[in-house]
């Protein structure tokens, strides 16, 4: 429902298609009158009757994408662009197939995208970072829960003032349903936060609520006035469509007072027009800024984020948020924080996870608008979050269930984390080294580079245990434990020790490299002093090492032997990997014959002291 509500909105598209034939004649029709459901069935007609082609795919595709049916509209974008299509196809398949989790195939379709527009704001976005996806997915710090009171119908546009949450809904099931959804037309609802947290059973706004669509809304501080969007049939506007037999309407704006229970006096505002459509209003707390979206002329996009000053009842002219917030695509649902200054908004321009997603951006600072990351935005439409900072509390909407729903986001306590990496010897910065955070079960959450500071940030969770792996070439790779902590900021040192390493006239002497019980993978703490074994060979072109590799007592003889040249390869290839010749590294394993700690039977350590590899100077 959102999709026609937010790209559509409800006017006649000025680049409307025209019936490539007779056959698509009917389909084309109930496309243009945004009926999708029923112009899938004649569009599959015409593929089932042999009688599709590279047209009929794409209008199947844009139909599913516009009702936000990802399977099939990959499937459909796929048959459609095996022939040419134009650019806005191209972006529209990669967006589909980055929200069915396709990351690498969704990149090579916007490569197609951006070599076809470059100067296109998506086009230079995505290349500038095209493998943004996972910083997205690390640093939790909401928890979003699914709300009771949604329905089984598009439910969205959730806001909360004092303890009453406003919201949108196509439930009433006794209203006309809209003919591009095949859901009712949308009302606006109320519900009551109880002291428990529980929601009361919502409420039709009846004062407000008209017989077509209604809501999004927006309330002033002191609760008198509103701001909301409802289409200009309220007022009888409207263009006639002959042709298709359609009365096209806009989307409007509208303001309200309060009387009592009811709101009153509807005015539309002054800068409502037949030509263009406004919505999904937002009013700064502060009351002198309203926030829209709209495609009216001046637009980047589709659809843009808009703003009026508001001074009483009188408005100044409405302004475009420009290239930092809006793009070729659409950007609509803004949201103004408390603080007047950082506004929320959903684009689809935007590099995301897929879909609609949410971005953040704090107006004062002329900061880049910042993506929100899981779980607020995931590769379905996450779109129109609010906040209510005196009840800590925001709320979220979504199809990541399969309709739009709202969300409950309830704030995690968080900790701004600042690692920085030193030289252990000499406490000079080091840049460009390798730092990884790890949950507790040693999970890699995310990997970054130390910058010219030797600086890294992560976002992590309060009162929670991490670790920090930090390495560079010429140092010991090391390991540091993160303490935990409440926040709201956290400085770790990451201290990194040169590489040192005792060589003999036979040997190099590392610390052992073990491997766990039954295994021959290489583990981080192996990684690390093979790493200074590769920073020899490095700096000695001439050195040709043998590697011996062992197991402990358990197995057979032969099963060891088998086990330990295993290990002995993982050796050779790890260093191989780094860079090192082939010829100039060999190994080979001598099962349980040379143990360094000769017992019968032995305790654990003993064992693991048995598994290991040695490093003997060839020449």
């Amino acid at each position: 429902m959102k999709n026609l509500y937010i790209v559509l909105s409800f006017f006649a598209i000025s680049n409307s298609i025209i019936a490539q034939n007779q056959d698509t004649k009917i389909a084309d029709k109930l496309f243009q009158r945004y009926e999708y459901v029923k112009a899938i069935k004649e569009y599959q007609k015409l593929v089932d009757n042999g009688k599709s082609d590279s047209y009929v795919f794409k209008q199947l595709a844009d139909t599913y994408y516009n009702m936000f049916n990802t399977a099939d509209a990959v499937k459909w974008y796929a048959k459609a662009t095996l022939t040419p299509q134009d650019a806005e196809t191209y972006f529209r398949y990669a967006q589909m197939l980055k929200s069915t989790g396709k990351y690498e195939e969704s990149n090579k379709q916007m490569n197609k995208f951006a070599s076809m527009v470059p100067n296109d704001l998506r086009a230079k976005a995505f290349k500038e970072n095209p493998n943004y996806v996972p910083k997205l997915v690390q640093g939790v710090t909401y928890t979003v829960t699914s709300l009771p009171i949604s329905s089984d119908k598009s439910d969205f546009g959730a806001v909360m003032y004092d303890k009453t949450l406003y919201f949108t809904s196509a439930r009433n099931g006794s209203r006309k349903n809209y003919g591009g959804s095949g859901e009712p037309f949308l009302d606006v609802y109320t519900s009551i936060k109880g002291d428990s947290g529980t929601f009361s059973e919502p409420t039709p706004l009846t004062s407000i609520n008209h017989k077509r669509h209604d809501g999004p809304v927006t309330i002033s501080t002191d609760g008198n006035t509103m701001y909301f969007s409802s289409d200009s049939f309220r007022d009888g506007v409207f263009e006639k469509d002959k042709e298709n037999h359609l009365k096209l309407g806009r989307n409007n704006l509208y303001v309200a007072t309060k009387a009592g229970d009811a709101w009153t006096n509807i005015k539309p505002l002054p800068f409502n027009s037949k030509d263009f459509s406004l919505s999904n209003p937002s009013l700064s707390r502060d009351g002198k800024t309203l926030y829209f979206s709209s495609n009216m002329p001046g637009s980047i996009g589709g659809v843009d984020i808009w703003k009026v000053s508001v001074t009483g009842s009188e408005f100044g002219k409405p302004e475009n948020l420009g290239a930092k917030i809006n793009t070729e695509g659409n950007e609509s649902f803004p949201f103004i924080a408390d603080d007047n200054t950082t506004l929320y908004f959903a684009s689809t321009g935007k590099p995301g996870l897929g879909g609609l997603d949410i971005f953040k951006i704090e107006l004062a600072k002329g900061a880049e608008a910042v993506n929100m990351g899981k779980p607020l935005n995931t590769e379905n439409d996450d779109f129109d979050f609010t906040f209510n900072k005196a009840q800590n509390i925001g709320f979220l909407s979504s199809n990541r269930n399969g309709n739009d729903d709202f969300f409950l986001v309830t704030p995690l306590c968080a900790v701004d984390l600042l690692v920085v990496v030193t030289n252990a010897k000499t406490g000079a910065i080091l840049a460009d080294a390798k730092v990884a955070i790890l949950d507790s079960k040693n999970n890699i959450i995310a990997t970054e580079t130390s910058n010219s500071n030797g600086e890294v940030n992560f976002k992590i969770e309060c009162e929670t245990p991490y670790s920090i792996q930090a390495s560079k070439e010429g140092f010991e790779g090391n390991v540091f434990a993160v303490a935990k902590s409440k926040g709201p900021t956290a400085k770790l040192p990451a201290p990194l020790q040169p590489i040192d390493v005792i060589i003999t006239p036979t040997a190099i002497i590392l610390q052992p490299i073990y491997f766990d019980y039954d295994k021959s993978n290489i583990t981080q703490q192996g990684a690390f002093e093979l790493d200074k074994l590769v920073e020899v060979m490095k700096s000695n072109d001439k050195l040709v090492i043998f590697a011996k590799s062992h197991t402990d007592s358990r197995g057979s003889d032969a099963y060891n032997l088998s086990l330990s040249d295993r290990r002995a390869q993982a050796t050779v290839q790890y260093v191989i990997s780094k860079g090192i010749p082939a010829e100039r590294i060999t190994g080979k394993g001598f099962g349980e014959s040379e143990p360094v700690v000769p017992c019968n039977p032995c305790n654990e350590e003993e064992y693991a002291k048995n598994r290991r590899s040695e490093f003997l100077i060839v020449k």
